[in-house]
């Protein structure tokens, strides 16, 4: 659940009561005044959003408890994802539409497919880095010249610390922070720097404890990942294969497996539309 100005209701009154505030149950300016404080205070990202990190760090968990019913009414209903979505997919969808504007059902249905085909039906939450000695030569040839990818092979550690060291913010290949930061979540969010950025979002420390991005955050990095690179605006441009092709680019680089995106945008579209 996400409180934030607006937000009204017997969340609202716990909050209020645990700030020291009247607890009239309307989220304003004054609440907002004072969630940034504590925020501040306690080394959070000061922006007045109450989101899961910030519920835990207030003891508020056991009294707010986070929304996992899937809602069957309003713009977009995401019962009608039942069946074609995991439930506990479809449970995250709603903060992570609210927190990252993915808040369309043109919208829903790109980010969704690309979720989906990035993780292989939402099933893989880590980069499988599990390369063999001809895998790295092909994958990553400039990395592993000659017979060096010998030396690397069946290693996910050293591989991750050798690709990705000395980039994206991390250390050098020595550090392993390669490794430590290789890729999470739905849509693999990878380096460093974006750990940083994206533990700031989400006011908990996904530094110290990466692994929170495949387990508790892996919807909510991609949504990150999306609102970050612009994607909410290409999704906007239409339904088309054009638009899928626009989208998936942005994500993987190039067009690997856009039959299988175009298939799931068309399925989750007509799903959400």
């Amino acid at each position: 659940m996400i409180l934030k100005n607006g937000s009204k209701g017997e969340e609202v009154k716990a909050l209020q009561s645990k700030l020291g505030l009247v607890a009239d149950g309307n989220f304003g300016p004054g609440t907002e005044k004072s969630v940034k404080e504590w925020q501040t205070k306690n080394g959070l990202t000061a922006d007045g959003i109450i989101g899961p990190a910030s519920l835990e760090k207030l003891g508020l968990t056991s009294v707010i408890k986070e929304d996992v019913i899937i809602p069957k009414g309003g713009p977009i209903n995401l019962e009608k994802l039942k069946g074609h979505v995991p439930d506990v997919v479809i449970a995250q969808i709603p903060t992570v539409m609210e927190k990252f504007q993915i808040n369309t059902p043109l919208r829903l249905a790109h980010f969704l497919a690309q979720c989906g085909h990035e993780s292989g039906g939402f099933k893989a939450t880590q980069e499988n880095l599990n390369y063999s000695a001809d895998g790295l030569k092909k994958i990553f040839p400039k990395y592993f010249p000659g017979n060096i990818a010998e030396l690397y092979a069946r290693n996910p550690e050293k591989i991750a610390s050798k690709v990705y060291g000395g980039r994206m913010g991390n250390g050098g290949e020595e550090t392993k922070e390669g490794y430590k930061f290789r890729g999470r979540g739905y849509i693999q969010l990878t380096g460093k720097e974006n750990y940083t950025s994206f533990a700031k979002s989400i006011g908990e420390d996904t530094i110290t404890n990466p692994d929170l991005v495949a387990t508790k955050y892996a919807l909510a990095s991609a949504g990150w990942f999306f609102s970050k690179n612009a994607l909410n605006a290409i999704a906007d441009k239409g339904a088309d294969d054009a638009t899928v092709t626009a989208v998936t680019k942005r994500v993987n680089g190039g067009t690997i497996g856009l039959a299988d995106r175009i298939k799931h945008f068309k399925e989750y579209y007509h799903l959400l539309a």
